[in-house]
């Protein structure tokens, strides 16, 4: 392929190497230059152009990414149409990614005109998702270049989740409450729900070898599931003996994956049986997510798959650097006081300027943040935020505007965190629309040891909530009526105990300023 400027006489029919406006008309880059194309640029008073000109024996660049990513293509996934060089493979159906070892990189040393880059191999993926992508760099490559990549290409392919049915059993020991068994059941439920499988919860036993292994002898499903009242740190302990009595064979005890080390791995008729790490308590992705993803699709999980695990075993934890050190109480807490929105349910009137006790619902709160002794809040604005404003005059705040609050309360989050100030360690995000939350509930949200901390009345979790800076990234990005809870997964979560329900309790409508009587 030839590359450079060229005479005008010389380009009819090249491809211009960049878009150029000729004629009042832009030409993209890419395009393939007409005896028009020309005659304007003559009349713009150019002499030449910078064009690409493909050899006899070129592949063009779509064309040598489509035969790439047909090669590449196998079961379950599907090619997406040619776009200036790129072709796109997409996954049929959620599932694994199966990616032969070492051949992106041996497709990618061919030549620098030619690259693939993937999604990482056991990666689970979505229905639609993006799972690799092939790039021409220039715009056509030599046959026997091509020719040599196809060699060295190996089929993709996503295994596809097939629906399981399994059972879970829980051990007890004196003090298991019944809220946290009912945690498990509705964490793992959802767990095996994510893989498109079903999950029965039978009734637990207590946690004890020849109780347990009575029970899982007449277990039904396709994976039986074992949560023990205490971790399993030892082939001799309770759930790897359970299973030897059950008449069933230990493989592994342990796994190299963190958060999840603690599982174990048997089999018991042909099932395997898994005793779950303690992290299984919990929603965010853990070593049991992969083993259930492998079962899932079908591909076989046993020691030696579980002790490949290792390279890349060790999972993100929410942008914690010591994830197993307990977070310490922050050194500054500031407060962010969000009164951006339009409160159209309250009617005509802004509710966040209406009295309660003689005073703005917004003072309340901007109240109860200084006597909780935090420095001046942060006051997000957006309708009618010069009323707002005015609502908090003489009292000592800092304000800041968010210019897209009307495309909901994410938006408005993310304005305020942007502007905390960089000696804040922590945010307290509060609502404008509490104005009965307590000033010592505040100072101990403020004050407690952790990263995310939360008020709770009754076993329900309410505001104000205290997000550590290391969360700040992500609140910026949240948009829509999204808040802050969509991220509570992938972070330890404190709760204080509230004196009272005001931290549940949010006016919307004149008549839940009603209820909070005088």
């Amino acid at each position: 392929m030839k590359f450079g400027p060229v005479p005008l006489a010389a380009a009819l029919g090249a491809t211009l190497a960049h878009g150029q406006l000729l004629g009042g008309r832009r030409l993209a880059k890419g395009h393939r230059l007409t005896a028009a194309d020309l005659a304007a640029a003559r009349a713009e008073g150019l002499a030449e152009l910078v064009v690409a000109q493909l050899a006899a024996d070129d592949v063009a660049e779509d064309a040598a990414a489509l035969a790439l990513a047909r090669a590449l293509a196998g079961p379950g996934t599907r090619l997406l149409a040619p776009v200036h060089g790129r072709v796109n493979l997409a996954a049929a159906a959620d599932g694994l990614l199966q990616l032969p070892a070492g051949m992106v990189a041996a497709v990618n040393n061919v030549d620098d005109a030619i690259t693939l880059a993937s999604l990482p191999a056991g990666r689970r993926v979505a229905a639609g998702e993006i799972i690799a992508t092939i790039k021409i760099i220039p715009y056509g490559v030599p046959a026997a270049t091509l020719a040599t990549a196809l060699a060295r290409a190996q089929s993709l392919a996503v295994a596809p989740f097939r629906p399981l049915a399994a059972s879970l059993i829980a051990t007890t020991l004196p003090g298991t409450s019944a809220k946290a068994l009912d945690k498990l059941a509705r964490i793992t439920t959802a767990r095996l729900a994510g893989l498109g499988s079903a999950l029965v919860v039978v009734p637990p036993c207590p946690h004890d070898t020849a109780a347990l292994a009575g029970r899982l002898a007449g277990l039904a499903g396709d994976v039986l599931l074992v949560a023990g009242a205490s971790a399993t740190v030892d082939r001799a302990d309770v759930i790897p003996a359970a299973i030897l009595a059950a008449g069933g064979q230990v493989e592994r005890v342990g796994m190299p994956v963190d958060p999840g080390n603690l599982l174990v791995l048997g089999r018991l008729g042909g099932r395997p049986v898994i005793g779950l790490p303690g992290c299984a308590r919990s929603p965010k992705r853990n070593g049991l997510d992969i083993v259930l993803e492998h079962l899932a699709a079908g591909l076989p999980v046993d020691s030696a798959m579980i002790a490949g695990l290792g390279e890349g075993g060790l999972l993100p934890e929410a942008e914690r650097p010591e994830p197993r050190t307990a977070a310490a109480a922050p050194g500054r807490v500031g407060a962010l006081l969000l009164a951006a929105g339009r409160s159209s349910r309250f009617g005509g009137e802004h509710k966040l300027l209406a009295l309660w006790r003689g005073q703005p619902l917004v003072a309340h709160v901007a109240d109860a943040i200084a006597a909780a002794g935090l420095p001046p809040p942060l006051v997000v604005l957006g309708h009618d935020g010069e009323r707002v404003r005015a609502a908090l005059a003489g009292r000592a705040a800092r304000f800041v505007v968010a210019a897209d609050w009307a495309d909901g309360m994410g938006r408005s989050l993310a304005a305020g965190i942007a502007a905390v100030p960089a000696d804040w360690d922590a945010a307290l995000v509060c609502l404008a629309d509490m104005p009965a939350v307590e000033a010592g509930l505040i100072a101990a949200l403020a004050a407690a040891a952790g990263d995310v901390v939360m008020p709770t009345w009754d076993g329900r979790r309410g505001h104000p909530v205290r997000w550590p800076r290391a969360a700040f990234g992500r609140l910026r990005q949240l948009s829509g009526d999204q808040g802050g809870r969509a991220l509570l997964a992938d972070f330890a979560v404190t709760e204080v105990a509230a004196p009272s329900p005001a931290c549940l309790i949010d006016v919307d409508t004149p008549a839940a300023l009603a209820t909070l009587g005088d």
